[in-house]
């Protein structure tokens, strides 16, 4: 009952509209944010072809909740510089897109069967501002962010991703952030990426092209190599967020499909309707 008027109020709220795309990136470093790369080039090109969302969901690797999944209900969501370290440059970034608190209750009631909440402190994380500056660089789409309850398994967040895959057809742009990669402790600095990197990159890719999203969501299938490529599996969960939002109607094309730093992949990808 609780779900039914959810989304009939957000179909009070938005009209029908065409089914949008939803999207994985992989941010990397902060500095993506301020210097020219590959990766910032390639999310300056994506923003051009991506239509034009009346609203933006993003799922990322740095909001972090324990129990609970938490939706950003705030009117203007603050920029979070949260890192350490980095120039000055950085610091002064700012993102001042609007939030959109009244869809965010929505989405919140939406998750209600896994433990959601709603707060108004959190704002926009780096895995949230510094790909939005580049896909939407007028900060003119009401945004606001969903956070991953790290108690809970991998199948957790394919869940997360079919309850909010309605939100595709109101016209809301589900956005997650994180890295198919992230071993900081296997870094190497202008090295060549890792033989783990490699071996879990090209298998979730492989198995997100085949739509197996039992083995990429059983920690028991990936076995040690899972451990390897994410000592801790924030960066990951994001992507079985965009995979459980995706249909079996939808192509898949990626993108930045490298691995930065030895252990950090870059890889992207997009589910969109046919």
């Amino acid at each position: 009952m609780t779900t039914t008027r959810t989304l009939q109020s957000i179909k009070d709220q938005f009209a029908p509209s065409d089914r949008m795309p939803v999207v994985f990136l992989g941010h990397g470093s902060p500095m993506n944010a301020i210097e020219d790369t590959p990766f910032s080039r390639a999310w300056t090109t994506l923003g051009q072809s991506l239509p034009q969302p009346k609203a933006i969901l993003v799922v990322s690797a740095h909001w972090m909740t324990n129990g609970t999944t938490l939706v950003d209900v705030s009117k203007m969501p603050r920029t979070i510089h949260d890192f350490y370290g980095f120039p000055d440059a950085l610091y002064q970034e700012r993102y001042p897109a609007k939030g959109a608190p009244d869809l965010a209750r929505d989405v919140a009631t939406l998750l209600a069967s896994h433990k959601s909440g709603v707060d108004d402190t959190w704002g926009l994380d780096h895995g949230a501002w510094t790909i939005l500056k580049f896909l939407y660089p007028n900060a003119d789409v009401p945004v606001f962010q969903v956070s991953i309850d790290m108690s809970r398994g991998l199948e957790w967040q394919l869940e997360i991703g079919q309850l909010l895959s309605d939100l595709r057809d109101r016209g809301v742009l589900i956005l997650g952030s994180g890295n198919v990669v992230h071993n900081l402790r296997a870094l190497r600095f202008g090295g060549k990426p890792q033989d783990f990197a490699i071996e879990f990159d090209t298998l979730f890719a492989d198995k997100l092209a085949e739509r197996d999203f039992d083995t990429l969501s059983n920690p028991l299938e990936l076995g040690n190599l899972l451990y390897q490529a994410h000592p801790s599996v924030d960066h990951y969960l994001p992507a079985l967020t965009i995979a459980g939002a995706s249909d079996k109607r939808d192509d898949l094309t990626f993108m930045t499909d490298s691995i930065d730093l030895g252990s950090v992949s870059m890889r992207s990808f997009i589910f969109h309707p046919s």
